[in-house]
């Protein structure tokens, strides 16, 4: 399969803001495999000897090589364009055709196990790690979606359901992407777990990576859709880690597989999006029961009275 990676080198005063905003504009257009390039980022001790360090500031999505792949650089270009206008964003843009095992390999050099919690490792399913028995192990491969653990949001989602999940809970992942937060539930002692994506390639990256961590298929349900269509059940946790647009949109319809005192944790919210969330939340009823702020990221945990 082939896929048209997409470079965008970027200077600004604002670093984080400049980051948040290119993935924005990827996003817009369903881009979420997303790597995120920092050349003076300080990574953990056993982040790895071998990890690539980048020369340049950068986001790179991947876009599949087809007749609308065209359509879609665009408007990529087109909105970065408009950024230099409106927030001072020098962008750089660089296209590349790719193979889908090139990207895999290209991938490797940047993600490597994590501690994401006190208990709680992600690791490469071609690295290795040793840690204590107590310790929980995520094996993931992103392949071409997004989820490793390594962002920000999805740090904090995965700290929220550590600490909200009780064991046997019902739990939903929205949009899952690599299926790294239904991995994460089941190991926490989830019951029954559903994930759904709008992407096709997505629904079959996580469904790989729970073969991987040897959950059984028969506690688990992943279907390729729209946030909360086709789902006809409810549960315990609901978790979306997306966009603070789509989080907007989903809240129009994430009562139908909430009950009362469930839970909603809602990830990838830009700072300046925070209020419009919370004041959405509290107006269909939620009550905020907390909310994790790293870097320019927001997430939000609620409960439903």
């Amino acid at each position: 399969m082939k896929w048209v990676q997409v470079t965008v080198i970027f200077d600004s005063e604002d670093k984080q803001l400049a980051t948040d905003l290119i993935a924005d504009i990827f996003y817009e257009q369903g881009i979420t495999g997303l790597v995120v390039e920092e050349p003076d980022i300080e990574h953990p001790e056993d982040w790895g000897k071998d990890a690539i360090t980048p020369d340049h500031y950068s986001v790179i999505g991947y876009l599949l090589h087809d007749k609308q792949s065209e359509k879609q650089l665009k408007i990529i270009k087109k909105n970065l364009a408009s950024l230099e206008k409106k927030n001072g964003i020098i962008c750089k843009v660089v296209c590349s055709d790719v193979d889908e095992s090139d990207w895999a390999h290209q991938w490797k050099a940047h993600f490597r196990p994590e501690k994401i919690t006190e208990n709680i490792i992600v690791k490469p399913t071609w690295s290795e790690y040793s840690g204590n028995h107590d310790e929980i192990i995520l094996e993931i491969d992103p392949g071409m979606a997004f989820g490793t653990g390594i962002h920000p949001t999805t740090r904090m989602c995965i700290t929220m359901i550590e600490k909200y999940l009780k064991p046997g809970d019902s739990f939903q992942d929205v949009g899952t992407g690599s299926g790294i937060l239904m991995v994460a539930a089941v190991k926490l002692g989830a019951g029954r777990v559903w994930g759904t994506d709008n992407d096709e390639v997505a629904v079959d990256v996580a469904g790989k990576n729970l073969m991987q961590n040897k959950i059984p298929t028969a506690s688990v349900n992943i279907i390729t859709g729209n946030l909360v269509e086709k789902v006809g059940t409810r549960f315990d946790i609901v978790a979306g880690n997306i966009t603070s647009k789509s989080i907007l949109l989903l809240l129009n319809d994430i009562k139908k597989v909430l009950v009362k005192n469930s839970i909603f944790i809602c990830s990838g919210i830009i700072e300046e999006d925070k209020n419009k969330v919370i004041q959405k939340l509290e107006n269909l009823g939620f009550e905020v029961i907390e909310i994790l702020t790293k870097e320019t990221w927001v997430s939000i945990a609620s409960i439903l009275r």
